[in-house]
C-alpha cells in the first residue's frame, strides 16, 4: 500500500477485526484477517495489541489450544466506545476523500 498506515487507523482496524470474535481471537489469526486490507507484520501487530490493551481497549486471556497456551484479545466496551468513534471519523474522512476524487462538492 502506498499510504501510510497510523497508529490511530492501525487501532481502528484491530478493533474492527478483535471485536468480530464473541469469545475473542489471537495474534496469528488478527494478523491473517488484517492482511486482507494492509500489509502488516505480526512484528507490527503486537505493539498495537499492547497499546489497546494498556488503554483498557482489549483484554487478555491464556486459552490452551495443542497443549499450549494462546493468548486471546478480547475487547472491552471501552473499546468498543473507541470503535464507534473510529467509525464515524472514519466515514467522515472517507466521504470527503471519494468526494475530492470524483471532481470536490456538487454546485
Amino acid at each position: 500500500m502506498v499510504f501510510n498506515t497510523g497508529a490511530a487507523l492501525l487501532d481502528a482496524i484491530v478493533l474492527a477485526v478483535v471485536s468480530r470474535e464473541t469469545e475473542g481471537t489471537y495474534g496469528y489469526k488478527i494478523t491473517q484477517e488484517v492482511r486482507v486490507a494492509i500489509d502488516l507484520s505480526e512484528s507490527t501487530l503486537y505493539p498495537v495489541l499492547r497499546r489497546l490493551q494498556k488503554d483498557e481497549c482489549l483484554d487478555v486471556y491464556d486459552k490452551e489450544c495443542a497443549g499450549r497456551n494462546r493468548r486471546y484479545y478480547l475487547v472491552t466496551e471501552k473499546g468498543r466506545r473507541q470503535l464507534n468513534l473510529y467509525e464515524g471519523e472514519w466515514r467522515d474522512y472517507s466521504d470527503k476523500i471519494t468526494m475530492i476524487f470524483e471532481g470536490g462538492p456538487k454546485r
